[in-house]
């Protein structure tokens, strides 16, 4: 990705790339930005366990999920063996990665209250692979490559490596190999596909509808979770769960921040609810579509980057 800087006259002016040198030098300033590019809390760094090292263990708080990364500057390994064989380890002593969180986060987390099943493996590089970006083209893989730049005028970039048309799982290659298979059987990816499968025809189309719509502002990005398709941009706009016969749908606002004349969202601050956010509401027509996407709109000013 070029990167230019507008001068006089729209004159572009190519600012060019300052390679990292070491693979410290990624982690370091990774870590000390996990929550403004990742949404996620630091746990530890050079998490060490029978024989392991861990380059950085994070929190996932809305997935409730641990997340290992690492850093690479060489090109010769494969994501799926090593991102594998961390994901294994963790499942395997579970204890100790609870002990690792409580011991440095104020919080107490407790075995029952991780979704283990959320759990994935983020690797870090100035550059991958054409192989291993075709490793990753599984929809069901709990694995991830983003590529981070660093450019000579203090501006750095990160940038995910997208699946493209991925249609097979993992668990065709998982019969072969054991570490896949043991890992397959618990950590699960959630795609759209499934969280639409007992719905409605007329839900459907509800959907498709509405996350057309909302696709068409600007960089919003499709997160499929376990109870709900998340929009995001920079951070989550708006949740949705699809139900048999409607959708139920969350506002990432607090209470006070929304402007909403028509009353339509309910206050779902006090009360228990899957989403982000203060406010919920239950829709099976697109009756008032264009007035929730102006609702939607200044959720997306609020939260994105």
């Amino acid at each position: 990705m070029a990167l230019f800087k507008i001068k006089e006259q729209l004159e572009l002016e190519y600012i060019k790339g300052e390679p990292f040198k070491r693979e410290k030098e990624i982690q370091n300033l990774t870590e000390r930005n996990l929550k403004t590019v990742f949404e996620l809390d630091f746990v530890k760094s050079e998490f060490t366990l029978n024989n392991f090292r861990i380059d950085t263990l994070a929190f996932d708080n809305e997935a409730n999920a641990f997340i290992i990364i690492e850093y690479k500057r060489d090109k010769n390994f494969s994501v799926i063996d090593q991102g594998y064989a961390y994901l294994s380890l963790m499942l395997n002593n579970k204890a100790d990665f609870i002990l690792e969180f409580n011991e440095n986060l104020d919080k107490t987390l407790k075995r029952y209250d991780v979704d283990w099943s959320q759990s994935r493996v983020l690797f870090i590089s100035p550059a991958f692979t054409d192989y291993q970006r075709e490793a990753i083209n599984f929809k069901d893989l709990p694995i991830e490559l983003w590529e981070v730049r660093r450019f000579e005028n203090q501006t750095v970039s990160y940038e995910q490596i997208q699946k493209v048309g991925a249609q097979e799982s993992i668990k065709t290659i998982s019969k072969t190999d054991q570490t896949i298979n043991s890992v397959a059987k618990e950590i699960k990816v959630y795609s759209e596909q499934e969280q639409l499968e007992n719905v409605t025809e007329e839900t459907k189309e509800l959907y498709e509808k509405l996350k057309n719509a909302i696709l068409s502002f600007d960089n919003i990005e499709i997160k499929p979770r376990n109870k709900y398709i998340a929009f995001i941009s920079g951070r989550n706009v708006i949740d949705i769960h699809p139900q048999v016969k409607a959708l139920k749908i969350w506002l990432n606002l607090n209470k006070g921040e929304l402007d909403d004349p028509k009353k339509l969202m309910r206050d779902v601050s006090k009360t228990g609810h899957w989403g982000n956010g203060d406010y919920e509401l239950q829709i099976n027509s697109d009756k008032d579509l264009e007035y929730i996407l102006s609702l939607v709109k200044q959720s997306i000013e609020k939260n994105k980057k």
